[in-house]
């Protein structure tokens, strides 16, 4: 079976349904890639999205950027401010 709900695909697997929630939510499993929505409104894992995933090192349908529900701006004026107090590189 191409497509499974989180749970079938956690039994079958061995991720917990929280790991495979956590990465749809950090955007590591990305929409159309590795998961899917189905018309009911499940989320499905496509099989072969993960197959493809793993195959490749888990590169692809990584997101630069995490995707958040969060409209919060202090994470990312945090990050910048921190990257200025970071020691040079050692050599």
């Amino acid at each position: 079976m191409r497509y499974m709900t989180v749970k079938k695909f956690a039994a079958e697997s061995g991720y917990s349904e929280d790991a495979i929630r956590s990465k749809i939510r950090d955007g590591i499993w990305r929409l159309g890639e590795v998961w899917n929505r189905a018309p009911d409104g499940r989320t499905i894992i496509d099989v072969q999205g993960y197959e493809r995933w793993v195959e490749m090192g888990g590169e692809f349908g990584r997101s630069p950027i995490r995707a958040s529900k969060s409209r919060s701006c202090i994470g990312a004026s945090g990050a910048a401010s921190a990257s200025h107090s970071s020691p040079p590189p050692l050599i």
